[in-house]
């Protein structure tokens, strides 16, 4: 640390403490995460901008999917609830009652969630063997220091209530890539991810999102695997004193101490996503089933080898360097390129309908072929009569 020297300003002294009390207490969380035993579910917990389109994209590789809406002051869903906190507690009757604000309402309401576990444990009971998604509230608060949520899923996993299905719960942190285009942005938002990690103790995935819109954000200094991988973030230093150089001054040493931090615990990176993008989409679910374990799991009726498995999961390869060629250095051409085929499609299947070419209609998700079967194990699975 910097400012561990003899003589130091006392305000320097206060940061330096309080910098040794925030590592001590990160270092306690990543000791208990060290002690967890993994159990595997297919879940992800997430938020609205992800869940109804990711459940729209399961429906047409067929898997089932359900959502459970644990977010009370979303009352304006464009999916269909399997579960809805807003059916035991809403935010309005929380505001009216006890006079608390909308964050206030939103932390009291996991708070009754927690307190009424077994209503959530009935609802998720009836799911079945569905991939269940958790839209969550957005407070940051919830995922940094208060345990409700926390305390809500681990006793998901302690109860073994979606163990049938040998599937682990996945936290999703979504992130705007907007972050990216400003250095000081970009570093609270890992010092969060760092902090959400070790606060849900579950397997975690960062994930920057509306990754096409950032060839509309002005030049980033560094290509997009510097901040997908968050590495050397000493390399930001300069570009932060640029960015504010009268703050520089006074936070400098704030900035260094943050940067140790996070690579110190080397945990942090990012995934990144297109939510209209096919290959996007498809690439992030496999990243998360791997992270959950979804990937050699139940077989769910099919019987795939184990080499049939491995094969196909490296069908829909598209690491960050093909993510920045997509979406960064040549966006306008994959573009172009992308128009035509569509165009294309669309004009063979006019000549299908007018019947001038035979075949069958062709498949919205052509390509992705792969995922339509369950992935599977190898295991032979024989279900006895009832």
């Amino acid at each position: 640390m910097p400012f561990a020297q003899s003589s130091v300003h006392p305000a320097q002294a206060n940061l330096h403490t309080a910098m040794e009390y925030f590592r001590a207490s990160l270092q306690r969380e990543i000791l208990r995460m060290k002690k967890r035993d993994c159990i595997y579910l297919s879940s992800s917990v997430t938020n609205t901008s992800y869940s109804t389109p990711v459940q729209q994209f399961l429906s047409a590789i067929g898997r089932k999917s359900s959502i459970v809406n644990l977010d009370p002051a979303n009352d304006q869903t464009s999916y269909t609830c399997a579960l809805d906190v807003r059916d035991l507690v809403t935010l309005d009757e929380i505001m009216a009652d006890d006079g608390l604000g909308p964050n206030g309402g939103v932390l009291y309401a996991l708070e009754e969630l927690e307190g009424n576990a077994e209503w959530l444990e009935r609802g998720l009971s009836g799911l079945g063997e569905d991939y269940v998604l958790f839209d969550c509230p957005g407070q940051v608060e919830l995922f940094t220091h208060h345990s409700s949520l926390r305390n809500i899923f681990l006793r998901i996993q302690k109860l073994g209530l979606l163990t049938m299905r040998c599937e682990q719960l996945v936290v999703l942190h979504l992130t705007d890539s907007y972050s990216l285009t400003l250095p000081s942005l970009y570093i609270s938002t890992v010092l969060l991810s760092l902090r959400a990690m070790l606060q849900m103790d579950l397997p975690h995935l960062n994930v920057l999102t509306k990754i096409d819109n950032l060839s509309t954000y002005s030049p980033l200094p560094f290509s997009l695997d510097f901040y997908t991988e968050v590495h050397d973030l000493n390399y930001l230093l300069p570009h932060l004193a640029a960015e504010s150089p009268i703050l520089n001054e006074k936070f400098e040493g704030l900035n260094r101490a943050i940067i140790e931090l996070v690579e110190e615990f080397g945990l942090v990176s990012f995934e990144t996503l297109a939510v209209e993008d096919k290959r996007s989409m498809m690439r992030l679910l496999q990243v998360i089933d791997r992270a959950g374990g979804y990937a050699f799991g139940g077989a769910e009726g099919a019987n795939d080898t184990v080499w049939q498995v491995a094969m196909r999961e490296g069908t829909t390869t598209m690491d960050v360097r093909d993510v920045q060629e997509r979406w960064v250095d040549a966006k306008e051409e994959y573009d172009e390129a992308e128009r035509r085929m569509w165009e294309e499609e669309a004009k063979a299947r006019e000549e299908v309908y007018r019947g001038d070419v035979g075949g069958g209609d062709e498949d919205e998700m052509d390509g992705l072929e792969d995922v339509r079967r369950p992935l599977d194990g190898g295991v032979k699975v024989r279900r006895m009569p009832g």
